[in-house]
C-alpha cells in the first residue's frame, strides 16, 4: 500500500484541473457507449456511472441508473471515488477491489472501479459499478431473465474453442432447426440449411463451405449454387 503522505499528494494533484488532450476526451466518449452497455446487462439495479478526471467539480460524463444516487451527467466526483485514485495510480491497477459502501438511503452497495487510461498510461477517466443489494431480489433476478416476448426469440449461442469446432456446432443446430420444421419439406431441407447457415453468416469463415458440404454430404458446388441462389433473391428485394 502507498503510504499516507504518498496518497495524501496524489489526492491532491487529482483535486487540481487538468488539461486534456483532444485524444483524451475522444477516449473518454468511447467509453460512454460501455454505459448504456453495462446497464443493460446488471439490470436496473445496478448503476453505471462514467467520470472524468479533468474537472473533478463536473465529473460525471454519463450516468445510467442514477436514481438511486440521485445524480446525473456534470456531478461531482464522490470522496470514494477520490481515495480509490491514488491506489489505482500508484500500484498501476486496472481497477479497485470489490468493496462494500452505502448508498444515498444508507441501503448496502457492492462498487468497483475501473481505471479509464490514455495512451500515456495516465488515468484519465473512472468507470464504476455499483450494484443496489437494497434491491427486492425478485425484481434483482427478473433482470436476468427473458422477458416473456422475448422467450421466443432466445437462440443458442455457440461458446467453442476452435474455428472447426464452431461449423459444426452451428451446422449440426442448423440441421435439427431445420429437421424440425414440419414446413420445409424433405428435397428442401440442404438448401434451406444452407441459407440459414448463411444468414448467420457461418460462410464468412474461412472453408466453411467444405465443412458444410461434408457434413451435409453434398457438393460444394451445390452449396455455392444455393448461396448464389439466395443472394441473388435479397438482390430482387433490393
Amino acid at each position: 500500500m502507498p503510504d499516507e503522505s504518498g496518497a495524501a499528494l496524489l489526492t491532491e494533484q487529482f483535486k487540481c484541473k487538468k488539461q486534456f488532450t483532444q485524444q483524451d476526451r475522444q477516449l473518454l466518449a468511447a467509453y460512454a457507449d460501455l454505459v448504456d452497455g453495462l446497464a443493460d446487462m446488471f439490470g436496473k439495479h445496478c448503476e453505471i456511472v462514467l467520470h472524468t478526471l479533468e474537472d473533478l467539480d463536473d465529473s460525471v460524463i454519463k450516468i445510467a441508473n442514477g436514481a438511486g444516487s440521485g445524480r446525473a451527467a456534470g456531478a461531482a466526483l464522490t470522496d470514494q471515488a477520490l481515495r480509490i485514485l491514488p491506489q489505482l495510480e500508484q500500484q498501476q491497477l486496472s481497477h479497485s477491489p470489490a468493496h462494500f459502501t452505502q448508498g444515498r438511503l444508507g441501503g448496502p452497495m457492492k462498487s468497483s472501479t475501473l481505471a479509464v487510461r490514455n495512451l500515456d498510461g495516465q488515468i484519465i477517466g473512472l468507470l464504476c459499478i455499483n450494484l443496489d443489494l437494497a434491491a427486492p431480489f425478485h425484481e434483482f433476478m427478473a433482470d436476468f431473465l427473458p422477458k416473456p416476448v422475448e422467450v421466443s426469440d432466445n437462440s443458442l449461442e455457440n461458446f467453442s474453442n476452435n474455428v472447426e469446432e464452431l461449423v459444426t456446432l452451428t451446422v449440426e443446430r442448423t440441421i435439427d432447426e431445420i429437421n424440425a420444421d414440419p414446413d420445409v419439406a424433405n428435397n428442401a431441407k440442404n438448401k434451406q440449411i444452407v441459407i440459414s447457415l448463411f444468414e448467420k453468416g457461418i460462410f464468412d469463415i474461412k472453408d466453411a463451405i467444405a465443412m458444410v458440404s461434408d457434413k451435409l454430404n453434398i457438393s460444394k458446388h451445390t452449396v455455392y449454387l444455393y448461396i448464389r441462389q439466395k443472394k441473388r433473391d435479397e438482390d430482387d428485394i433490393a
